[in-house]
């Protein structure tokens, strides 16, 4: 499972013309889910995003969780972050999860998330969608549940 994670000043969500959500200061994680990928995958990145100190506190220092300042995060499902740019010009997406079964992963991180507390807002599974955000910094992380276990 892998979570591009950037801290922003607002994120939003717009599906055929519609906002569907948005946040207001917090996390926008693009999230992509790996053939394999099961439940405890899901725990970690959930924990780890939950507990990254990228946000400033009162001397400018990334000291700070989402936790901490009382953030939002929004989880923007992504099966592209699998994309397999190795051979030719053409990516290949075939890491990635099957959607049915990468749907309920995607919706247990968000579960593990609103477990801590943190209110998350959502895209939309398997739509078109247009992403609008403004990172803040730019900070932007990569997290990847596959270099950990």
């Amino acid at each position: 499972m892998r979570g591009v994670i950037q801290r922003v000043s607002r994120a939003g969500v717009v599906v055929d013309g519609i906002q569907i959500s948005s946040i207001g200061p917090g996390l926008l994680v693009f999230l992509g889910i790996e053939k394999g990928d099961k439940g405890q995958a899901a725990e970690y990145l959930a924990e780890k995003t939950a507990g990254l100190r990228i946000f400033e506190d009162d001397q400018e220092k990334m000291n700070l969780s989402v936790l901490d300042c009382a953030a939002e995060i929004l989880v923007v499902s992504q099966f592209t972050l699998l994309a397999d740019c190795r051979k030719g010009k053409r990516p290949g997406f075939s890491a990635a999860e099957l959607p049915e079964i990468a749907e309920p992963l995607c919706d247990y991180y968000v579960a593990q998330l609103r477990q801590r507390g943190i209110p998350v807002e959502t895209g939309q599974f398997r739509a078109d969608m247009k992403v609008d955000l403004v990172n803040d910094g730019p900070v932007t992380i990569l997290l990847d549940s596959h270099r950990t276990f």
